[in-house]
């Protein structure tokens, strides 16, 4: 089309605007579409809203809708609406005004960190239509003016004309875009449903797409076809007789009886009329069958906001469907939260716990959250990291503003203060459903066993909110048996006398109720908490305490008990005695322990290797090593250090201190330190750094317990179990030589002392 009458120069410079709007504002083309069906859903809104005052308003048009054209003979895109519509005055201000400060001034603006309250401010909304279309027109009628078109190939101009060619429409705008060669794919059905579903659902008025539709319609065939038919089908009878003449039997091959019947009188024969009932119906007039395509309207925003509506008035099926539709889950929402912020910033919520976690859950490249953000219904993003902290990822549901400030895209927020009131509050009301959820035991159970590591990251992370989730840790201890038990609860149980909550971390629940850890604590009737979960290491580091009472770990020093004075002395008088025995294990042992000294957490075990209070536990050396993409040199320096506490009224311990105290220097007290060091190790829940030495030195044992001797390999000797005496040195009473050294008379002297020893060694 073309227009004649006044052209008017932009008051900005279109073609810097045009490159922010490409490079800078919008990071999808498709958004274009959103942006003009927003502003025709504001449109529509102020008809309305004049219509409260003035009924005559909606006089040339009563029906409120937004209507969208795809044309693929023209390839344009028309998006229509029946809102207030726009004068000519109106056109050239509103639409030719890009910014009425200028481009330097609103970038100036945008940098300063104004406050953009909404896109239409500086009319860049509409001018997204550019980054699809190379010529766009807006064709639009109010009430108080004529028809009127504006045209613009943004390339500086535009001319706005009075409108005399197209049709005339009652009132409202119709913005026709000519799309680019390479942007057709915008006029594809699906496409345009795609989008308007993702970005515009949820329009208080009603969005119609023209829609292409085939269906099938019987018509009745002309007489010509019924005669051609007819034709046809006398040739293939006639085909047919001409078979049946031909398969007839030959005179001479008749049969008497045949012959008989031949000769049978005429008036003996009757005779009767078939009629062709095909023929029949073939008179009649043919009816077949045709596609027919037809054009009609669709309505594609079905689903009504029911976050709008008060929660009274929504039923739990509604909540369901609307869920099923929100989340395209095929099980329904195992809670529901429906509220309302006033204040400073109002908006509204509605959000969803599922039954069942995703299977990506905790994966890296995912979407940090699942929490669609709208502005006065109309969506602006799902990935919006401040929104929602990641611990509650899992939750799923809609959070709508009608004053949220926006940057010039809609797409970026432009005031990091108000999101973090509306993160404030929403994890608040999480935090509300979670405990609503854990009056239901049954659901709780369920809801633990899907999103027990979200709380417990949550704990970790969520330092405002740490004491309220720790309400919702579950944890089988050493007296619930297979049920779990909370940490209030486990307050409850707590003895007169006991000051702490004691934990114990682990691999697995079995490996952890049988740790020697346990032995003293058992003895005292204490309850213990197994957290065999492997963020439990990093939840339990951040919570320390719970209601006063301090968290302290089985496998850390600091675990003292209560004593009487008569205990405290006895324990005085063993540190004493058995200062000797530790002073010997730590020199054999060297820097593999930082200290050696009597203990009182094991009863039936000989020895126990406890870590540092602010160290890692075994477990969480085992986590740590475990890491795929771990730095090997980080962890020589993170190793835990530790502590190897004895038990002084053990027997082994006994004995050992008594061959210790006849000779420190034995080899046989060495070899068995180092035993007992690994196998403090294994039972304390530490990895072996030589496994295939301690196998061999429990091999030697097993032949030592089966009486087997074992033949020297003088071309092969056996490795060292501890380093040998120097040379020149007294041997010990009864001390077994060197491999290799020891002369044949001794031997065969003292048969039974030299297996042994050699067995050991």
């Amino acid at each position: 089309m073309t227009t004649e009458g006044e052209s008017f120069a932009f008051n900005a410079d279109i073609q810097q605007l045009m490159g922010l709007i490409i490079n800078t504002f919008y990071s999808n083309k498709e958004i274009f579409l959103r942006e003009i069906i927003s502003n025709a859903s504001d449109a529509l809104d102020k008809i309305r809203y004049k219509s409260i005052t003035n009924q005559d308003e909606l006089k040339a048009e009563p029906k409120l809708f937004i209507k969208i054209i795809p044309d693929k003979s023209n390839n344009t895109l028309t998006i229509w609406d029946s809102g207030v519509g726009m004068s000519k005055t109106e056109l050239i201000n509103n639409l030719g005004t890009i910014a009425r400060s200028g481009t330097k001034q609103f970038m100036e603006a945008i940098s300063a960190g104004a406050d953009i309250s909404m896109i239409g401010q500086f009319g860049v909304g509409f001018y997204s239509a550019f980054l699809v279309a190379d010529k766009v027109q807006v064709i639009s009628k109010s009430n108080e003016d004529e028809q009127q078109i504006w045209e613009s190939t943004a390339g500086g101009t535009f001319a706005v004309v009075k409108d005399v060619k197209n049709e005339r429409i009652p009132r409202g705008s119709k913005v026709i875009l000519h799309l680019k060669e390479d942007q057709l794919e915008f006029l594809e059905e699906r496409k345009l449903k795609d989008i308007i579903k993702k970005h515009s659902e949820f329009i208080g008025f009603p969005i119609e797409l023209l829609v292409e539709k085939t269906q099938e319609k019987e018509v009745t065939e002309s007489d010509e076809e019924v005669k051609k038919d007819e034709k046809k089908d006398e040739k293939k009878e006639d085909k047919k007789e001409e078979k049946k003449e031909g398969e007839e039997k030959k005179p001479e091959d008749k049969k008497p009886e045949d012959k008989k019947a031949e000769e049978k009188k005429p008036e003996d024969v009757k005779i009767e009329e078939v009629k062709d009932e095909k023929k029949e119906e073939k008179k009649e007039k043919k009816k077949k069958k045709i596609k027919e395509v037809k054009h009609e309207y669709e309505q594609i925003n079905k689903n009504k906001p029911i976050w709008m509506r008060k929660p009274g008035d929504i039923s739990k099926e509604d909540y369901s469907s609307f869920y099923k539709t929100l989340t395209n889950d095929w099980e329904e929402h195992l809670a529901v939260k429906h509220f309302s912020v006033e204040g400073q910033l109002e908006f509204k919520a509605l959000l969803f716990v599922p039954k069942r976690a995703p299977f990506d859950m905790f994966e890296t490249r995912k979407k940090k959250n699942n929490i669609k953000l709208y502005v006065r219904r109309v969506f602006i993003m799902d990935d919006c990291e401040d929104l929602i902290p990641e611990f509650l990822s899992f939750v799923r549901g809609i959070v709508d503003s009608d004053d949220l400030p926006l940057n010039i895209s809609r797409e970026n927020l432009q005031q990091n203060k108000i999101l973090k009131v509306m993160r404030k509050n929403i994890v608040k009301k999480c935090i509300e459903m979670f405990a609503e959820i854990a009056e239901n035991k049954e659901d709780y159970k369920k809801f633990y066993e899907q999103f027990a590591k979200n709380l417990k990251l949550g704990i970790h992370e969520d330092s405002a909110n740490r004491q309220k989730l720790a309400d919702f840790l579950r944890y089988h201890s050493s007296k619930s048996g297979e049920e779990m038990t909370s940490l209030k609860e486990y307050i409850s149980r707590m003895k007169p006398e006991q000051k702490d909550i004691f934990y114990i971390t682990g691999e697995s629940r079995s490996t952890v109720a049988n740790s020697p850890f346990l032995e003293a604590l058992k003895k005292r009737d204490y309850e213990v908490l197994f957290m065999v979960d492997p963020i439990d290491e990093y939840s339990v580091q951040q919570l320390k305490e719970y209601e006063g009472k301090k968290l302290k770990s089985c496998t850390k020093e600091g675990l003292n008990f209560d004593e009487s004075e008569a205990e405290k002395k006895t324990r005085e008088e063993e540190k004493a005695k058995f200062e000797p025995l530790c002073k010997l294990i730590k020199d054999v042992l060297g820097d593999k322990v930082e200290k050696v000294l009597p203990g009182s957490r094991v009863i039936d075990s000989p020895c126990v290797l406890v870590t540092g209070e602010y160290g890692w536990t075994a477990n969480m050396e085992r986590i740590m090593k475990a890491q795929a993409l771990r730095d090997a040199s980080m962890s020589s320096y993170m190793v835990s250090k530790k502590t190897m506490e004895i038990n002084p009224k053990h027997s082994i311990v006994i004995e050992l201190k008594k061959k210790a105290d006849a000779d420190s220097s034995d080899k046989t007290v060495k070899d068995l330190i180092w035993l007992l060091y690994e196998t403090s190790l294994l039972t304390s829940g530490f990895s072996l750094d030589d496994p295939a030495l301690f196998g061999t030195r429990i091999h030697r044992m097993i032949k030592l317990g089966l009486s087997i001797e074992e033949e020297e390999k003088k071309d092969e000797p056996m490795p060292p179990l501890a380093e040998t005496k120097k040379e020149g040195a007294p041997a010990a009473p009864g001390a077994a030589p060197a491999a290799g050294t020891a002369p044949a008379a001794t031997t065969a002297a003292t048969p039974a002392t030299t297996t042994k020893m050699e067995e050991v060694d």
